[in-house]
């Protein structure tokens, strides 16, 4: 019977292109497994506008394309569920319920799945919590694969901790500073947006799923050591669980996909090629990052006062989020013909990885998704953070105040980020001393980034000591 892995993660795409790189990157060094990624099927209903897209276009693009590259990775579909509760009120809700409504589909096909081969490893996405029950109830070796980093990490497995020590709604606390073993001291208005709240059902999720993964085989964290030094130290030494025992905990990463643009180049990237080095900002918000029309014409005022050169993906707002955006409407008369020559705008969707590689490229003003700072900081471009939803605001504190790679942009209380305010971070991340020394720690962690994933780096060490762990129970 062969050796397989199963891994099972959530469907956003960040999500599931992080998993999909972590099964490839087992087989990169560990071949003899056969890895089997559990696919999600998007709902047999109406559900309302804030369910997860399940199935988009580009997600299966890049799974055709992995199945073509990486015949060992085998993709299985989940039968798709009929019956979701159609008053689900956020998009994060429905990603833990869609899950749990699909163990009876789950149980099934591990067991399938173990009747031709030897299970050694079930690693889940965190929004997959539900699994965890299943697996450890048919006696599988149940992973956490935290897609977000180490801090973050920290953050989670010290939140039943939270829970107890603070009776009080983190949104109630205003800036009150909440202190995490590892971490600088947090805002608790820069809590991660699903656990604003004690008194819904999401914190209660996010407060089961923290205490599954303290009793799981061993969580698996998105990063390398010398990124995150404190946070792993404090994890390591079993600080974020004080009142159990702490997993092991390997750090694996960067796990970013190398490519994700496919056949012929996009348009921007011809325009980068005849831009100086290192004098373009780049402006990406993920795929699920969305600005109102007032938002956006403040950005374009902002980039064009700064005179720097730029690229900006703009998406509509809200709620046309998927129409095709109508530039002239949405930004100021006349601002495309006024900074042609030192602008280009892309409608919806770039290349981001091969953006943020290209020798143009000299800054990165992002949402703080965690993908996408990984794949700055792979590439050693500084940042300007502007987060907008999930863990993103946490993020913001590690990237400006602990590893010092980013420039943070402050919004006003509306939550707006004015002209003036934009305009001044892109002039300081180019123009300044204090761009100068991002722009190094930056290129710094780019090397130290390199050598992790080489043979007797770190995250190659973790790697190895994990597949170790998997193949000991071979004779037993």
């Amino acid at each position: 019977m062969e050796d397989a892995i199963v891994l099972y993660p959530s469907p956003g795409r960040g999500h599931l292109i992080s998993m999909v790189e972590l099964g490839k990157h087992i087989l990169k060094y560990h071949p003899s497994f056969s890895i089997t990624i559990l696919i999600l099927s998007k709902p047999n209903t109406n559900t309302n506008s804030t369910s997860p897209n399940y199935v988009e276009s580009s997600t299966d693009q890049y799974m055709a394309t992995v199945n073509s590259t990486t015949p060992s990775i085998t993709f299985h579909h989940l039968p798709p569920i009929s019956k979701v509760p159609p008053s689900t009120s956020s998009f994060l809700e429905m990603n833990y319920l869609i899950p749990r409504l699909n163990n009876q589909n789950l149980h099934q096909t591990l067991k399938t799945i173990s009747q031709t081969s030897k299970l050694r490893a079930f690693i889940i996405d965190f929004f997959c919590d539900a699994s965890f029950e299943v697996a450890s109830n048919i006696d599988i070796p149940t992973y956490y694969f935290f897609t977000s980093g180490a801090s973050a990490l920290a953050l989670f497995l010290y939140m039943p901790t939270l829970h107890k020590n603070v009776d009080k709604s983190f949104k109630d606390l205003g800036n009150m500073p909440i202190d995490i073993p590892g971490l600088p001291p947090i805002p608790a208005s820069d809590m991660p947006v699903g656990i604003l709240n004690r008194n819904n059902q999401l914190y209660e999720y996010f407060l089961n799923t923290a205490t599954h993964m303290a009793k799981s085989n061993g969580l698996l964290a998105n990063t390398f050591e010398s990124l995150e030094t404190k946070a792993i130290v404090a994890l390591s030494n079993g600080l974020c669980v004080p009142d159990g025992v702490t997993p092991p905990i390997f750090c694996i990463g960067p796990l970013i996909s190398s490519s994700n643009q496919d056949g012929d180049a996009h348009e921007c990237l011809n325009w980068l090629n005849s831009q100086p080095s290192r004098s373009v900002v780049f402006l990406c918000f993920g795929s699920m990052g969305l600005f109102s029309a007032k938002q956006l014409k403040e950005m374009a005022a902002g980039l064009e006062n700064s005179g720097q050169r730029f690229l900006w993906v703009v998406r509509n707002p809200p709620p046309d989020k998927e129409k095709e955006p109508n530039l002239d409407e949405l930004l100021p008369k006349g601002f495309l013909e006024r900074t042609k020559d030192k602008g280009f705008v892309v409608k919806q969707w770039a290349p981001q990885v091969e953006v943020l590689s290209h020798e143009s490229v000299g800054g990165f003003v992002t949402h703080c998704g965690w993908n996408s700072v990984l794949e700055a900081i792979s590439v050693g471009v500084p940042m300007v953070a502007w987060p907008l939803y999930a863990e993103q605001r946490l993020n913001r504190v590690f990237l400006v105040e602990e590893m010092k790679v980013a420039l943070g942009l402050k919004e006003m209380e509306d939550g707006l980020v004015s002209a003036e305010e934009l305009e001044k971070r892109v002039r300081e991340l180019f123009e300044s001393e204090v761009g100068r020394e991002v722009r190094e720690r930056v290129l710094g962690f780019r090397e130290e980034a390199m050598v992790a994933q080489k043979e007797g780096g770190s995250s190659h060490v973790a790697l190895t000591k994990l597949a170790q762990l998997w193949k000991q129970t071979q004779h037993e």
